[in-house]
């Protein structure tokens, strides 16, 4: 069987975007729940979460992709922006035996969530062509495919919260099982 590395990391996460961000954090024992401020949650039973926030989309792709995808598309790209950078990689020399695998709970629920929206205030004529697309689970590995030009298998896990665990696993099994070089 044969061996394998890990070679760069990227975070997106409440306490922090990026790696020595959400270090960081950590250690100084910060908090990344909070009140809800992405929307109006006062008609809510809960009204906290652990958001995102003071994450610009526009810092790691251009505004025309930012517009056709979902936040958590833009979460999977600035995470693999971060983790290709740090392991050095020189994805042309294996764009054929690279893996995308990205794990995620649920995938586009923003975007669900503003289309139907617009159906019920508009009618149908007002929602996104792109709506299906946007919401689909295996869109961030796609799109993180496409920028970074891989042609090896790429898909999404489901798995709520074991999706990235299970994503890890099955890019090492594939590594592991000669199916691929790297993942």
């Amino acid at each position: 069987m044969r061996r394998v590395v890990v070679t760069g990391m990227g975070v997106v996460s409440p306490i922090g975007i990026g790696k020595e961000k959400l270090w960081e954090g950590v250690r100084e024992a910060r908090i990344g729940i909070d009140r809800i401020q992405s929307f109006d949650a006062s008609n809510l039973p809960v009204q906290i979460a652990a958001e995102v926030r003071d994450f610009n989309p526009t810092d790691y792709i251009d505004k025309k992709l930012a517009r056709r995808t979902d936040r958590f598309v833009h979460f999977a790209l600035a995470a693999t922006k971060e983790a290709v950078e740090e392991s050095g990689i020189d994805f042309s020399k294996y764009s054929e035996r690279t893996a995308v695998i990205i794990g995620s709970g649920m995938g586009g629920f923003i975007t669900l969530d503003n289309e139907n929206n617009k159906f019920l205030a508009h009618g149908y004529s007002k929602v996104s062509p792109f709506l299906i697309p946007m919401i689909l689970i295996d869109m961030a590995s796609g799109i993180v495919a496409m920028e970074y030009r891989l042609k090896g298998p790429n898909f999404a896990t489901v798995s709520a919260c074991a999706s990235s665990l299970h994503a890890v696993s099955l890019g090492v099994m594939m590594i592991k099982q000669g199916l691929v070089d790297v993942a």
